[in-house]
């Protein structure tokens, strides 16, 4: 059994994987993560603070469901995120569809099977036989 301290609370629990959160604690942030979507929904232009304050959440949880692509803001929406890599303006997750697209299709052609050298028939010599090294 794998005990640890739940990071939110700090009440001891069973850790199985992923995040160390106890389930009481999961299932709060999985009502406040609905609280914030339906607030979204009915606010499209409000900003990150004022979300945050309305429903009593941390900034930082918020931009953490925009990076795992659980929220998606509007294209006239005031909050700006952007590519980690090329810094264009996204609506959710922490790529762009162009850097996403590049970094698949870099990760394919990495994994892809190399393609077999054509081999090169080898030339018999007809003279040629079993041969000794002098010592």
């Amino acid at each position: 059994m794998n005990l640890r301290n739940c990071s939110r609370c700090g009440k001891m629990f069973n850790y199985i994987g992923g995040q160390p959160i106890c389930e009481p604690c999961k299932k709060a942030i999985e009502e406040d993560f609905q609280r914030v979507k339906a607030y979204i929904q009915d606010n499209p232009g409000a900003d990150l603070k004022q979300i945050a304050e309305d429903n009593e959440v941390t900034t930082k949880q918020i931009q953490q469901w925009v990076r795992e692509e659980r929220l998606m803001f509007s294209e006239n929406s005031p909050l700006q995120m952007t590519c980690e890599k090329c810094g264009d303006r996204i609506l959710t997750g922490r790529f762009c569809a162009k850097c996403k697209a590049a970094m698949a299709n870099n990760l394919n052609n990495t994994f892809a099977k190399p393609q077999p050298a054509i081999q090169q028939p080898v030339k018999q010599d007809k003279k040629a036989g079993m041969r000794f090294l002098d010592t």
